[in-house]
């Protein structure tokens, strides 16, 4: 099952839903979207507020569990505790941002396969000599832990993830970071250009 993660204010680009901001022809969301399309499993969206501004996109929408927006930690934490009442067959989760719109087609594959060969509890993605937490591969098992953490004032997903055995995968996008993140309008202007040359990420 795969998270995106819309839970965020976009304090830094004035507020509001940066799921819904236009890039090209199309919004954020629907970029993220298209990259995961025929990556397996079943999407939820979480995000915050009214769910029918998102009603066109055919999701369901889980709210954060927690209140006051503790970050992307409780959106993990919602898209967990979701899976435990509608899959509960279901041991693991995928989270993305939604304000990632070149996310590589074989991201989670990649995930999977690097876990199990490493023998580690949690992976997430690496590009260009960074890593990307919010970019993760969850155990389902770990929402009650994952929760007391949230409550006991853990925010940072580095803070949480350091208590586990986590492999890092690394995604190669050229000299453009295929997790290019969007926090600010001059990156979405980044990005828009990026798309007006046919950018593609391969991987």
């Amino acid at each position: 099952m795969i998270v995106v993660l819309a839970g965020g204010r976009a304090t830094r680009m004035g507020g509001g839903d940066k799921a819904l901001r236009m890039l090209g022809d199309a919004t954020l969301l629907d970029h993220v979207l298209n990259r995961l399309a025929g990556q397996g499993g079943r999407i939820v969206l979480n995000a915050n507020g009214d769910p029918a501004r998102f009603a066109r996109f055919g999701l369901p929408v889980v709210a954060d569990s927690l209140p006051n927006h503790p970050g992307p930690l409780a959106g993990v934490l919602a898209g967990m505790e979701w899976a435990m009442r509608h899959a509960p067959g279901r041991a693991d989760i995928i989270s993305v941002p939604t304000d990632s719109p070149f996310i590589p087609r074989d991201l989670i594959a990649r995930l999977l396969a690097a876990r199990a060969a490493e023998g580690a509890e949690l992976a997430c993605a690496s590009s260009l000599g960074r890593t990307h937490p919010v970019v993760g591969l969850w155990p389902v098992r770990q929402a009650a832990e994952l929760r007391a953490a949230l409550l006991g004032g853990v925010r940072r997903v580095e803070a949480w993830t350091a208590g586990f055995r986590r492999v890092q995968v690394p995604f190669e996008g050229g000299a453009v970071d295929p997790f290019l993140n969007i926090n600010r309008m001059e990156e979405l202007a980044e990005a828009a250009a990026l798309l007006g040359q046919g950018f593609v990420v391969s991987r």
